[in-house]
Formats: C-alpha cells, structure tokens, sequence
C-alpha cells in the first residue's frame, strides 16, 4: 500500500529537517558553524571568540588525518572478519545497503555508490562460499528514483548472474531495514542471519535486527587499522575527514536509537 502524497511529503519533510540537524552536529558544518561564531563574537567577546576559533582548527585537523579516523572507527567495531566456521547454523545472508549513485550519465540512470557495491561484493563472496540465500534491503532515503533494493537486485542478476531471495525497497533508515526485512525473512523460517555491512556499521544495526526476534552473527568488511605506519597518518586528508564523520555519525545514531528505544518503551 502506498502512502497518500501529504503524509509522504509531511514524512519527507521530517526527514530533511532531521538530517538537517545531524549535519549541523557532525563536521565539516559543525567545525564551520564553530569558526562563524567565533568570528561573530571577535569583538564583543575577544576570549571566548579566540577559544571557538582554535577548537575549531585543532578539531579540524585532528578529525582529518587518516589515525584518528581508524582510532574512532575501531571504536565501533564489534568483532573480527568473519570465519567460514561462523556461517553454520546461518540460514540467510543479509546486505544493508549504503546509498546510490543518482542520475549516473554512464549508466543512464541511477546505480549503487561504492559503499553499496563494497557490502554487495562481500555479500556475493559470502553467498558463494555458502549457497546461502541473499536479502537485499534499501529505499529511497536521499532523493534518486529507484529503490536501493532494487538496484542491489539489478546489480546482482546483470553483473553476478545471482537473484536475491528477498528484495526489501522501502526502508529509509537502518532501523527500517531491520523493521521491514525481519517479517520477510522470518516468514520463510529464517532465524538466523549473516548481516554484511561496514565493520563501523554493525555496532548501530546488529541490535536492531536482534530487537525483531533474529540471531545476528556481524559480517563485516573495511575494518581500521589504529597503528601509525608512517607520518602520513598524521596528514590531514579528505578521507581522513570522511572516515571521523562515518564515526561520529555512527556514535549519534546510536544514541538517537537508544534514546528511541527508551521512548517506545514508555509508552502505553
């Protein structure tokens, strides 16, 4: 069943004001919003302008070189790659998606981002290895037109020649993807599953899927390194930003979740 066009729009709505906010908490906008307010009070506030200024710059630089990005990664990791041996007893395997590609001129229309196609390629290594059955879930959470589930489908048929079990299009968050892909699969008798996400991922996602009545056993891939292999580590670089704001994004999720959580239990 569809929704009507004004609860679409009034959801669409919530969620733009919501993201709107998590991007105002996350760098880089929280670092600028930091550095504009310390260029404001400049005057009226030397101190405290010259104090928002440098924790600013020192978080900027920080959260940008590729160390401190792995430090917090690794703090969401919650085990290690997993071993053949963890996949007896599993029934299905499970593949959150990660975003798409919007419009791509190349491929004349939307497909999966790389974070999508990195899960979707362990996910095929798995199900090979295993003869297990593929759950793909994913929705249109940032605008595009074809749901992530369906282009982890198309992906699959026309470049691995496998066809997913399950296909989940609807989910726009990743509480969604355990809300909605839990009644398909247990509807078949699945009990137990492989969830293949990002090592920094399962931490916020195992425990919603375990919520829904599943066993979880975490399947995850780019796992961080914490060593300081060379003094390039300490070199500020995008992907040394990019890698602290999946984190910090994760942490925030987390605490949203919980604090979600705490809120459907108090009611009646």
């Amino acid at each position: 069943m569809q929704p009507s066009a004004p609860d679409y729009n009034g959801r669409m709505i919530v969620w733009t004001l919501a993201n709107l906010v998590v991007a105002a908490l996350l760098p880089p906008l929280a670092l600028v919003l930091l550095l504009a307010g310390g260029l404001l009070l400049r005057r009226r506030c030397t101190r405290l302008a010259m104090s928002l200024i440098l924790f600013a710059t020192l978080a900027l630089y920080a959260l940008s070189t590729p160390w401190v990005g792995g430090l917090l990664q690794k703090s969401l990791e919650i085990g290690a790659p997993i071993q053949p041996a963890n996949l007896a007893g599993v029934d299905a395997i499970a593949v959150l998606s990660g975003g798409s590609y919007h419009d791509a001129p190349e491929y004349g229309g939307d497909t999966l981002n790389g974070i999508s196609l990195e899960r979707l390629r362990y996910a095929v290594r798995l199900h090979r290895t295993s003869g297990l059955p593929l759950l793909v879930t994913g929705g249109v959470p940032r605008g595009g037109s074809v749901a992530e589930g369906h282009l982890f489908e198309q992906v699959l048929r026309e470049e691995y020649g496998i066809a997913p079990r399950w296909v989940e299009n609807a989910a726009r968050t990743t509480w969604d993807n355990a809300a909605l892909s839990a009644p398909l699969l247990q509807r078949d008798g699945v009990r137990r599953i492989a969830l293949v996400s990002h090592a920094w991922h399962l931490r916020r996602a195992v425990p919603l899927f375990e919520a829904q009545g599943l066993v979880v056993v975490p399947a995850g891939i780019r796992f961080s390194s914490i060593r300081l292999d060379s003094v390039f580590d300490l070199v500020p670089t995008p992907n040394g930003l990019r890698d602290s704001t999946y984190a910090l994004h994760e942490w925030l999720g987390i605490l949203w979740y919980k604090l979600r959580s705490l809120r459907t239990q108090g009611q009646p």
